[in-house]
């Protein structure tokens, strides 16, 4: 299965969630699940019995979505996850916690993971002092990420910078929104997360 490259506020609102996949709009409380909390098209307020698969299939799609990975990148997470010590579920959610857009995201240099995805995929990303175009690459504790020179003057990403400013950054994140870089201080751990996914459903889903 592909990336989703579609309006994203159908995505949310047909998952009945906000995955924040919209950035000012979201912050603002204007997304489209905000005005409208039901499910698109003509029969989207009708209420329907969920089978154990469809709730299982339901949180793979949520976080699929909400991090921008492919069906590829998600079951290479499950395996990865399994392989380790702990909790598979936690595991899971950390590995997609370390990739590379997501920390910028979670650094506040974007108001999404997919503007995120997009500037580390265009190089303008340096991970400790080099660059990278691999959205997926996990990223090591204490490793210093920054946005490119010539990217600082960009005015999406001071925005973000001005909005997060405002709503707070990650504690496992430490940033200095002067010179535009931030160190990965830690993995945060699954209690620090607020996410609207159930971790558990997506384990069983790829353990059958």
């Amino acid at each position: 299965m592909a990336r989703y490259r579609g309006p994203v506020e159908k995505i949310e609102r047909r998952l009945g969630v906000s995955l924040n996949l919209k950035g000012e709009r979201r912050l603002a409380g204007k997304s489209a699940i905000d005005k409208r909390p039901y499910a698109p098209g003509q029969h989207g307020q009708r209420r329907s019995k969920i089978s154990e698969y469809g709730l299982q299939l339901r949180e793979k799609q949520k976080a699929r979505h909400m991090y921008g990975v492919s069906e590829k990148q998600c079951v290479r997470a499950y395996k990865e996850a399994s392989r380790r010590m702990g909790n598979t579920g936690e595991n899971f959610i950390k590995l997609l916690e370390s990739r590379l857009d997501n920390v910028v995201y979670r650094m506040g240099f974007a108001t999404t993971r997919r503007f995120a995805r997009q500037i580390v995929g265009h190089g303008h990303v340096l991970v400790n002092g080099e660059r990278v175009d691999v959205p997926s690459m996990l990223v090591k504790v204490g490793a210093k990420v920054a946005i490119k020179e010539k990217m600082k003057s960009n005015p999406q990403i001071q925005r973000a910078l001005e909005l997060t400013n405002q709503t707070g950054l990650s504690p496992w994140v430490d940033v200095d929104r002067e010179k535009f870089e931030g160190i990965f201080t830690r993995v945060p751990d699954r209690a620090e997360l607020n996410l609207p996914i159930e971790e558990r459903l997506i384990i069983e889903l790829y353990s059958k």
